[in-house]
């Protein structure tokens, strides 16, 4: 007795009484096969799909058993075509990989070099390129006044970086020398913050605001006053100022920066005291600022 357990436009599977599986032909690759020709072509190409795609997802035949949850022994059958999977293996493959039995029966999926997975990849790799809008310095003042308008954004010149996805970047093009060592000319490349409360102190931002435009800055949330924001420079030379948080327009923390290569600078004894006076102003200013 045989009980039909799937049926497509090409096979239909029915399953033995002994549990095995037994492909059967419809008309349409009547002239190709037999029925027995087709289970064994179709059970041959399982086990090198099953093969193919363990290796494309990098899994040793443990891994692989395992997310299967068979024993590994029957991988290796599987894949040197001793043994017959079993239909609710081939069942699991199918959804793992958004593949149709017939695919997974009939097709050689390693036998192209643009197969259905390779098609399939690429296309997963297209939607995934984070697209990243960038605002040179030219453009400053157009994006304080624009920076909501679709349009506009859409307007801003683009590119893609292999290392980020999943998140909204932007990045901004700098001048001065407020953040040094950061060379004026680079370009912060920022993830865009929806909340001030997720800034963590001491982060690196891009802050647009109302009052003082596009800067590059780190962010100080003060503990008692919510509803102020200190932005410290890394170059000691300039003091650290507050904003109102209700004149910020946007913030982006910085995830990547991207500048040319520069000389090493030089310091002398006069830069260097200079420096050391800096930072203490700065000090006792925040600390000030936090009681």
């Amino acid at each position: 007795m045989r009980k039909i357990v799937y049926r497509s436009g090409s096979i239909i599977i029915c399953l033995r009484n002994n549990g095995t599986l037994i492909l059967k032909k419809d008309f349409s690759i009547a002239k190709l096969f037999s029925n027995i020709a087709l289970n064994t072509f179709a059970m041959s190409v399982a086990g090198k799909n099953l093969k193919y795609l363990r290796k494309q997802k990098g899994w040793t035949q443990e891994e692989c058993a395992v997310k299967l949850g068979i024993k590994r022994s029957l991988i290796g059958a599987y894949e040197e075509e001793r043994a017959e999977p079993r239909l609710d293996v081939l069942e699991q493959l199918s959804e793992m990989f958004s593949l149709s039995l017939d695919e997974l029966l009939l097709k050689d999926l390693a036998d192209s070099s643009e197969n259905y997975l390779a098609k399939r990849r690429r296309l997963k790799q297209g939607a995934e390129r984070q697209v990243i809008q960038f605002v040179p310095v030219k453009a400053a003042a157009g994006y304080l006044a624009g920076y909501e308008d679709p349009d506009f954004v859409d307007e801003l010149n683009t590119f893609t970086l292999p290392m980020l996805s999943g998140g909204h970047f932007r990045a901004f093009e700098i001048i001065g020398d407020s953040m040094l060592p950061t060379p004026s000319g680079s370009v912060i490349v920022g993830e865009k913050v929806e909340k001030l409360d997720f800034i963590k102190n001491g982060e690196p931002c891009i802050v647009v605001s109302r009052t003082d435009g596009i800067v590059y800055k780190r962010v100080q949330r003060a503990n008692r006053n919510k509803a102020m924001l200190t932005l410290v420079s890394d170059n000691p030379s300039y003091p650290p100022y507050s904003v109102k948080a209700e004149d910020i327009a946007e913030v982006w923390q910085a995830k990547m920066i991207i500048s040319k290569p520069v000389e090493r600078p030089v310091w002398d004894v006069n830069q260097l005291a200079n420096v050391v006076n800096s930072l203490q102003q700065q000090v006792s200013t925040m600390q000030k600022q936090a009681r």
